[in-house]
Parts: C-alpha cells; structure tokens; sequence
C-alpha cells in the first residue's frame, strides 16, 4: 500500500524533520537515512515504522538543523604558513605578485570552524525528541494507508461479488444439466458408432460416461465458493491480510484453469474464461494491500 507523511518539531535550537514515503511491494522492507550524529536512533525508528508498515517498502527520511547556535571560527596557521611560503615561492619563479592574505584565507581547509556540540545527556534528550516526532509521522502514515486500504477494500468487495455471480451462472448453466449432458453422449456415440465398425456400442457408452465424470466440474465449483467465502470474511476481519488474500486469489485462478481444462460446451469455457479475467484483476489489487 502507499502513504506519504511528514512532521516536523523543534527541541531547543534544533528544528527536526521527518518525511515518509510508502510503495507497493510483496515484502517488508524499511529503510531508514538518519542525520549525522543520529546513527544510535536508526534500530528504534525502523521498529517504529515496522509496527504500521508489514507489507511494502517504507523510505523515511529524518533530518535534524541546530538554529541560533554560534560558531566560533580557527585559523590553521601551520597551513597557513606552509601555504604562504610555497605560493610565494611559486610567485617569484613566475615573476608574479606574492599571494594575499584574504586570497589565502579563503582556500579550503585554512579556516575552520567549529559548532557548539551537546552533552550526552542533550544528545539523549534530542534523539528522544526525534523519535517521538517519527511517531507523529508514523501515526498520519498509518491513517493515509487506511484510507487507501478502505478503497481498495470496496473494489476488492466488488471484484469478489463478479467471481461469485460467474460462478453462480457456470454452475446453472444449462450445458450441465444431465439430460443436456445425456444428449451430447448420444450424439458422440452415434457419430462414432455410425462412421466406425466392428466397436461394441455399450462399451462407447461406458467409456462416454467416464469422460462426462471426469468432465465434471461440481468439485471446482464447491472450491471456488469456499475460497470466494474465505475472501469475504479476510475483507471483513481487517488488518494485514494481503498475502492471505493473494494466497486466495493463485487458488481461485487454479479452480478457474481447471473448469476451462474440463469444460466441453462453448458457453461454459466462456464464463471460465470472465472468471479467470476477473480473479486476475483481483489477485492484482491484493499484490497493492498489507
């Protein structure tokens, strides 16, 4: 499922940010880019997340700008020196002007400064304060994805009502009932006995009701209303069944296969192939819920 998030607070002259992004994907899989100086807090703020996020991939970003703190700046004079005597060297050779200060001072590495750095007790303090931001984040995370999930339930609800009603009507179809599958048997006997001698016409009939038994189709039947069943009641109980449902889906797309292996009448193949149409639009949105 997807989902997208962000919070924000301040502790003292930090402003802290944290920016959540969720994606589709059959497995769980949470990554986490902490700030420098953060690095202890990356264990707890993907157990955080993990206990919203069990399906799909989660990218949460948490950034962390100390404001207002003063910064005191150093000069590398043993750079510096090394620096000036080399260029001045350098200028002579080439018969040009010695170097400046300013122009030296603004090389990398010859000025310095350095922050203001907190305690290990302000440090605890800020990483408490960041992971208590990302639980703000995680929290309208959560309720951006219950959303989608309520939508994504209703067409799952529909997709299930199709299988039910194609299931229904291959199971009334009148190319099942006995006396529509008692004429096609006569008719095959008949065309068999008429253009072939010297076959026994009671063995035709025995081997014609042997395949019309194993034609039948009244177990893929049962099977695929005890799954569409199951389906509902997952959609009902809530919570993270999207590999149960996707596990559901392989199984109905089987029964379906099979009714179209068995199926010997035009009609019925027809309604096993909407049944295997509908089952893979459905096994498609269980791939995209927890």
């Amino acid at each position: 499922m997807t989902g997208f998030a962000r919070a924000a607070a301040t502790h003292g002259a930090w402003r802290l940010a944290a920016e959540l992004k969720c994606v589709n994907a059959k497995g769980a899989d949470i990554r986490v880019r902490t700030p420098p100086g953060f690095d202890a807090i990356e264990a707890a703020a993907r157990a955080i997340i993990a206990k919203v996020v069990v399906r799909g991939s989660c990218f949460a970003t948490l950034t962390a700008q100390r404001e207002g703190g003063e910064s005191e700046p150093r000069i590398n004079v043993d750079a510096l020196v090394r620096l000036a005597e080399a260029a001045k060297r350098a200028a002579t050779r080439a018969g040009l002007a010695p170097p400046t200060l300013d122009g030296l001072l603004g090389l990398r590495g010859i000025v310095e400064t350095s922050e203001e750095k907190d305690d290990e007790e302000a440090m605890k303090a800020l990483h408490a304060a960041m992971l208590a931001m990302l639980e703000a984040g995680v929290a309208d995370l959560e309720k951006a994805r219950l959303a989608e999930g309520a939508a994504l339930s209703l067409v799952l609800g529909r997709r299930l009502e199709a299988i039910a009603a194609l299931t229904e009507a291959a199971d009334a179809n009148p190319a099942r009932k006995p006396e529509a599958i008692r004429a096609r048997l006569a008719e095959q006997v008949a065309a068999l006995t008429q253009s072939t001698r010297g076959l026994d016409e009671s063995r035709l009939h025995q081997e014609a009701i042997i395949l019309a038994t194993k034609a039948d189709i009244r177990e893929e039947l049962d099977r695929l209303k005890t799954h569409v069943a199951a389906a509902k009641a997952l959609l009902g109980q809530g919570g993270a069944i999207g590999r149960r449902l996707d596990f559901l889906s392989q199984e109905l797309g089987r029964e379906a296969n099979t009714l179209c292996a068995k199926s010997n009448d035009s009609s019925l193949t027809a309604q096993g192939l909407e049944l295997k149409a509908e089952i893979e639009q459905l096994r498609e949105q269980a791939q995209n819920i927890e």
